[in-house]
């Protein structure tokens, strides 16, 4: 599975983005797919994942409410938007399928991260 995420940038707090992922595989629609975040000098966190057919989705509590995640396995994609934006959001994200079978707020359940968007929030 090779990931390319895009749709980040500069934005001023209280705005809104939407990140896009685009996969390649067959095989996409199988996986669970999570989003994630590194800020500078932090670990990569988790921010959100949805499973295989979209009805059920998981956020971590700093951005429930603002973020949604959703995908369209025809395309398969799966997006960020991110409304209501605060400068701790500023983060590169990435996405990455989970491919073991534990918690789905982990980051060692996921693998084949690729290629982060950056997002910087201005205060």
């Amino acid at each position: 599975v090779q990931l390319q995420a895009s749709g980040g940038g500069l934005v001023q707090a209280g705005g809104s983005l939407r990140l896009s992922c685009a996969a390649s595989g067959r095989t996409f629609s199988m996986y669970v797919m999570g989003w994630f975040r590194q800020a500078p000098g932090k670990e990569r966190e988790f921010v959100a994942a949805i499973n295989w057919s979209g009805r059920d989705t998981y956020y971590t509590d700093s951005v429930k409410g603002r973020f949604t995640i959703s995908r369209d396995n025809a395309k398969n994609t799966v997006y960020l938007q991110m409304n209501s934006l605060k400068p701790e959001d500023s983060a590169v994200y990435y996405c990455a399928p989970k491919i073991y079978s534990g918690s789905y707020y982990a980051n060692d359940q996921y693998h084949y991260w690729g290629q982060g968007t950056l997002v910087t929030v201005s205060s």
